[in-house]
């Protein structure tokens, strides 16, 4: 690539600008012309003129992908099951996994289209939402900030608070384990929160994508291992299916798809992966980077769903793992490898809001390299430590996954795609019989029924053991 075409496309910030992703938002659509002539979708091919810094190979995309999605999530996937029953937690698995990589297809084509016609590179979810607006209908175009300003603060509360998930997941592992070995210990589920920000103070300094990788690859061969011994303890003595519900009540349906939804979404990650891959043409497509990753997490959450339950029944926990009999040594291990993957997935989960807050509010604000380098490193501990302080007020595990997977998850991976594809498409690209407004109707209206049901049930279980505490 020569330099000027560098210039005029630029895709990255470098560690010397103190950036901590791909410079996703920078690459500001113009609103369209309405002459169809103006438009060059053929002769322009944004991959062609992607130049990240750090580029990703396609194994490092997909090990992120992967890890995105695999995390607490899937320990509590057991407890989805308990909510939705065996053949119907079964079914729902496949079903909403369906819908969520589609959506993310869709999504991911909709901001292709729109680099094509804009004549940019790559584009961000906040950045390929807003423009959608601006090649939507006249009187929607007014709402084309409205939109990029609602995905960012939406990311932000969503990683956020899946990051406020991962501590409390992570204390109580290891106060599990510390109460088994030490008896005599005093040590609070908070006191343990506290000792876990130390840590996470040092590698929150991570910013780059590619810097990343060899963090998601220990957190996903300690969640592989963890898996097989979970299957183990699983497999053993397994119960009778016949002994468990195969469908268990419509009222107890919002926590199970909440929690799913929130298990298996990893949007906010996709756009910052995909553009910064090193061949981004290969992240769509059979097999593609996508449907690869998200065929293998709907296989083992569907497994270790079916299998948790089936061995735990109603005695399912929040995550599974603290269904094991801690005094057995593999249970153990199990135990502390699942601490140790979801503390190195923490860092991959700052990696957006860190982006976004960086970019949009602190920024432009600071001068002179120094300054930009302090203004990092105070951001970011400030952020790891609101995330430890907002697990030490609402410790319960369980009601806070149903609450981020039925508020952040099911708004930003189901409802903002269907409506950004549908808007973007609404001149004339809805199809035959208008066919995709039908199908974008459907997603939005899932998406609000996982919203303000799982929502509701999520804060009268939250309410409830409260009270009991």
């Amino acid at each position: 690539m020569s330099t000027e075409k560098h210039n005029n496309f630029p895709s990255t910030f470098t560690l010397d600008n103190f950036s901590s992703t791909t410079k996703l938002a920078s690459n500001e659509v113009k609103r369209p012309s309405d002459s169809k002539e103006s438009i060059s979708e053929k002769e322009y091919n944004p991959f062609d003129h992607r130049i990240p810094s750090h580029p990703t190979s396609i194994t490092g995309s997909l090990i992120h992908l992967l890890k995105s999605s695999l995390g607490t999530g899937i320990l509590a996937m057991p407890n989805a099951f308990k909510n939705g029953g065996l053949l119907f937690g079964f079914i729902g698995t496949i079903v909403v996994g369906f819908l969520c990589t589609y959506c993310v297809h869709i999504l991911v084509k909709t901001s292709h289209e729109i680099c094509k016609r804009s004549r940019i590179p790559s584009l961000g979810f906040a950045e390929t939402s807003g423009a959608a607006f601006e090649y939507g209908p006249k009187p929607l175009r007014k709402f084309s900030k409205a939109a990029k300003i609602f995905v960012d603060v939406a990311l932000v509360i969503t990683y956020y608070m899946g990051n406020c998930v991962y501590i409390v997941f992570i204390a109580e592992s290891l106060k599990q384990l510390f109460d088994y070995w030490f008896p005599d210990s005093e040590f609070s589920k908070h006191v343990w929160m506290a000792m876990i920000m130390c840590p996470l103070l040092l590698t929150a300094q991570v910013r780059e994508l590619k810097h990343l990788v060899p963090f998601s690859l220990l957190a996903n061969v300690f969640m592989v291992i963890s898996f097989a011994i979970t299957l183990y303890y699983m497999f053993d003595k397994i119960p009778d299916p016949a002994e468990r519900d195969l469908f268990s009540s419509f009222g107890q349906l919002p926590m199970f798809f909440s929690t799913v939804i929130f298990a298996m979404e990893g949007i906010g990650v996709v756009m910052p992966v995909e553009n910064n891959m090193e061949r981004p043409q290969y992240f769509l497509g059979c097999p593609g980077v996508l449907n690869t990753a998200m065929s293998i997490v709907v296989i083992l959450y569907g497994t270790i769903g079916f299998f948790g339950y089936l061995k735990y029944g109603d005695k399912t926990e929040g995550s599974v793992t603290l269904n094991l009999p801690v005094k057995e040594i593999k249970a153990q291990i199990v135990k502390l490898l699942i601490a140790l993957s979801v503390f190195f997935t923490y860092n991959l989960q700052l990696y957006v809001p860190m982006d976004i807050i960086w970019r949009k509010l602190v920024s432009a604000r600071v001068d002179g390299a120094t300054k930009k380098q302090i203004a990092q490193i105070t951001m970011r501990c400030l952020f790891v430590g609101g995330t430890v302080a907002v697990a030490a007020a609402v410790p319960d595990l369980e009601p806070i996954i149903g609450l981020v997977g039925s508020i952040c998850f099911s708004t930003l991976g189901l409802l903002v795609p269907s409506v950004v594809e549908t808007v973007f498409c609404w001149d004339g690209g809805l199809g035959f019989l208008k066919w995709r407004l039908f199908k974008n109707i459907f997603l939005s209206v899932f998406a609000i029924f996982a919203l303000v049901s799982g929502t509701a049930q999520s804060l009268t279980t939250l309410i409830e053991n409260t009270k009991r505490g």
